[in-house]
Order: C-alpha cells, then sequence, then structure tokens
C-alpha cells in the first residue's frame, strides 16, 4: 500500500508513561467472575492481549473504556481515570469493536466522518480526515459506497478506519481479524503494525490466535478464566536461551549419554524428533563446543544442529498450565 502524509516516523518510546494501569480490578456478572482482582500495567507499544475465547479480554476492554463498571479496584487509561472521566478516556482513545455494528445504509465516508465530527472535529475537516484514514485503509475508491455492499474484510477495514479518524493516543482493537480470509487477515495484520509503526499510536490488539500476535506485537498481556497470567516484553523471547536439536550420523542414544555424562541435559523422547535426533539445552557457551567436541572424540558426523527458540506458544502454554495447577491446588 502507497504511505500518505498522514503516516510519520514512530520515536522511541522507552520514556513514555504507560497507557493502561489496573489496580486489582474484579467485575463479576452474578456469580460468574470475568476478572478477578487484575493488576497489571501496559506500556506505550503495540500490546497483545491474548487469551482463550471468555477469557475476560471484551469485559477488560469495556471496563477500561469506561463502558462496564467494575465491582472492585481501578484504571487509568491514558492519564483518566476509567470510571470518572470515562469521556475523557473515549476521547483519547480509539475502540474497533468484534461486533458488525455498523449502519448498513450509509457510506463509508459518510460513517466515518460523522465519527470524526463526534470527536470535536469541525464538518469539513471532518470530511477531509476520513477521506484520509479510508485511503490509509485501502478505502479510497469504496469510500461512497454503501457499507451493505462490503465485504467482511471491507468492513473491518472501515472499523478500523474510525476507531484512529480522531488520532487517538490509543487504539483498542478486539479481534480484528474475525472472520478474514488468509489475505485479508495478511492486509489487517500489516495495517495494525503501521498503526504503531508508522502513526505512533499505542495499540492493545485482542485476540486468542497466537500468531497474529506474535507477528505485530512487542509486548504480551495473557489472561486464562479472568485472571492475569502475565505480561512480558515479547522481545525477551530473543535474549532467552533456547534449545539446540541436534542430529547425528550414528548412534544419538550413545552421544546423548555422553553428553549427560558431562552434564548437559539432553532429551531424546520428544515426539517431534526423529530417531538420530535430540534436545540440547542451551544455558552455557561451552554447550556448542562439547558437541562439536564429541562429534569428533565419537567420529560421528553432524547432520544438523539448529537452534530451538522460545515462541509465544510457548509463554502461553507454560504460563497457562501453571495457573491453572496453583488454582487448582487452592481450591
Amino acid at each position: 500500500m502507497v504511505m500518505t502524509a498522514l503516516e510519520t516516523a514512530t520515536t522511541s518510546t522507552p520514556d513514555k508513561p504507560p497507557v493502561i494501569e489496573v489496580r486489582g480490578l474484579t467485575k463479576m456478572f452474578k456469580r460468574f467472575i470475568a476478572l478477578d482482582n487484575v493488576s497489571l500495567s501496559i506500556p506505550h507499544a503495540s500490546v497483545g492481549l491474548l487469551g482463550a475465547n471468555g477469557a475476560g479480554k471484551t469485559t477488560l476492554i469495556r471496563t477500561l473504556l469506561g463502558l462496564s463498571k467494575p465491582n472492585s479496584g481501578s484504571a487509568t487509561v491514558v492519564g483518566f481515570d476509567t470510571q470518572t472521566q470515562g469521556t475523557s478516556v473515549r476521547e483519547h482513545v480509539g475502540y474497533m469493536p468484534e461486533a458488525d455494528a455498523l449502519p448498513m445504509s450509509t457510506t463509508a465516508a459518510d460513517f466515518v466522518g460523522h465519527m470524526a465530527e463526534m470527536s470535536g472535529l469541525p464538518a469539513r475537516q471532518a470530511r477531509q480526515r476520513a477521506a484520509d484514514v479510508l485511503y490509509q485503509v485501502g478505502l479510497s475508491e469504496e469510500r461512497y459506497r454503501l457499507i451493505k455492499g462490503f465485504s467482511t474484510g471491507m468492513r473491518q477495514r472501515v472499523k478500523l478506519a474510525q476507531s484512529i479518524v480522531h488520532d487517538p493516543d490509543l487504539v483498542l482493537l478486539d479481534e480484528p481479524t474475525a472472520g478474514m480470509d488468509p489475505q485479508g487477515r495478511d492486509d489487517m495484520l500489516e495495517l495494525v503494525e503501521r498503526i504503531y509503526r508508522n502513526l505512533g499510536i499505542a495499540v492493545v490488539f485482542s485476540s486468542h490466535i497466537l500468531e497474529d500476535i506474535e507477528r505485530v506485537c512487542d509486548y504480551v498481556v495473557i489472561l486464562d478464566e479472568g485472571k492475569l497470567v502475565t505480561a512480558q516484553s515479547l522481545r525477551q523471547m530473543e535474549t532467552v536461551r533456547g534449545q539446540i536439536i541436534v542430529r547425528v550420523d550414528g548412534d544419538a542414544g550413545v552421544f546423548a549419554d555422553e553428553l549427560r555424562r558431562q552434564g548437559v541435559e539432553v532429551r531424546t523422547d520428544d515426539v517431534e524428533l526423529g530417531r538420530d535426533e535430540m534436545i540440547v539445552d542451551d544455558d552455557d557457551d561451552r554447550v556448542y563446543d562439547l558437541i562439536r567436541d564429541l562429534a569428533v572424540h565419537q567420529d560421528v558426523p553432524l547432520r544438523s544442529l539448529r537452534s530451538r527458540s522460545r515462541t509465544l506458544e510457548d509463554i502461553y502454554l507454560n504460563n497457562v498450565g501453571a495457573a491453572r495447577e496453583a488454582s487448582d491446588v487452592s481450591r
């Protein structure tokens, strides 16, 4: 897609305050606990809000927008209290809902222009701004068509356009790729990336699709059954020592036993492995040297060495599994 004058280079944001602060947030629907004493701080970044359907993601977003009152706890969004300054929150925050709540008998230009006026822009400026953001999301030629004739992907783009038309400090995206075909999903993820990278707008991207979060986000917040499981930078995945998959042309069992005798953790029973492969923990700078020297000593050719780095799936499964085990023990 063509870049427009609307896009500007993103500056470094380490010195910016958190866009969201949550303290002991609890939300119940009768006896169902949707949010269970959640406390977290979300930085100015592209943030993934990850969890299975029913984990509490949408409830958290609605509470942060001041649309749902918590039973206890508090939250501030871009510096405004969600319970006492809800209007100010919504003036500075964009929201793309999961539900397809669009006026079908209206053109994209009229709808997005109306949303711009609702945010306080004068009519002429609102129309120009609407044209700019619709161009930004790839709907310039279709902006005068009625929304009811749009495909699912085009409607998602309209929802994205209205969420950024007032140039917010933060945008909350609730399942933005829901119902989209692979090409449309790829295009939407590219647009979400641009919102933060090029426009400098902080993003909270709610999804249950791990690979979407991993592609566009720098930071992840994981919810499970209404509880906060973890909140961490995804850049940490690049620095965490992972594992090495070693493949030898010979007896992998003998090779693995010798590595173990030298104090190296080795697994040969992983279902993903072939008969001549093993997983070696890469927690020491000497591991590669030990593998090389042992191969020379045993006269065993090394067929391959490849890293097995931690992924977002590893982080999700490990943290959610540990949280559920702890919850079962406490009951």
